[in-house]
């Protein structure tokens, strides 16, 4: 797409990355090289903006969510590792509850403000990390970004140094809700400028997770005109 980017952040070295960043076990590492493998022989995947990643400090990253493999589609191009709030239900299936807590994801329950969940987001966040959440609580029905669930400013005015918006679209059309498997598809990942805490602390909460949501609704129905695909009413 014309005026967007596609490199990393170049502060962010493959093999040596700065103090505060953090570097991905060999496991993860692993794990990201299959999902991309995996990602780009199933769907035509396409990113940009990945330099807004941080190069040091806490982030959150605030996603919109289309399909089962947005976890995987929205961090596979960064450096740094991720930490994912997943659904409590993916926790009770044995052999892939281990699967996933190996790659640094912790439950949260779906439809309400989870306090631990919270709590546990921020933990790793004052720790250093980076958390993945999609405030929407669960896939889209019809391509839009629904309403963000309470809680997602919390985590970006109290205990995260940067909060990213990223927007996934094109998943939505090649997995519906209502489709069992995956069908071919071309997939655009967005990341958004990075939000400084001070910047995230002018505004009350609800304010501020309004203005997230917009700023990804926006980044939406750009990225639907560049590419082509008809804007979403």
């Amino acid at each position: 797409m014309t005026g967007t980017r596609s490199h990393p952040n170049p502060a962010l070295r493959p093999l040596r990355p700065p103090p505060g960043a953090g570097a991905p076990s060999l496991w993860y590492r692993f794990m990201r090289r299959f999902f991309q493998a995996t990602m780009c022989a199933l769907w035509t995947v396409r990113v940009f903006d990945r330099h807004h990643e941080p190069a040091a400090g806490s982030a959150v990253y605030i996603c919109n969510h289309q399909s089962f493999l947005d976890p995987m589609l929205m961090s596979f191009a960064l450096r740094r590792p991720m930490h994912y709030m997943a659904r409590d239900s993916l926790f009770r299936l044995p052999g892939f509850r281990g699967l996933i807590r190996s790659l640094n994801a912790f439950p949260v329950r779906r439809g309400r403000a989870d306090t631990a969940a919270i709590k546990e987001a921020m933990r790793r966040l004052r720790a250093g990390g980076q958390v993945v959440v999609f405030p929407e609580g669960t896939r889209t029905r019809d391509g839009r970004i629904g309403p963000f669930l309470p809680g997602v400013a919390v985590l970006s005015q109290r205990a995260a140094d940067w909060t990213v918006p990223v927007l996934i679209d094109g998943a939505f059309e090649a997995w519906p809700r209502s489709q069992r498997l995956p069908g071919p598809g071309s997939v655009v990942v967005r990341y958004g400028r990075a939000i400084g805490r001070d910047e995230a602390r002018q505004v009350r909460p609800g304010e501020f997770a309004a203005r997230v949501r917009a700023e990804l609704i926006a980044l939406q129905a750009e990225t639907r005109r560049r590419v082509g695909r008809p804007a979403l009413q």
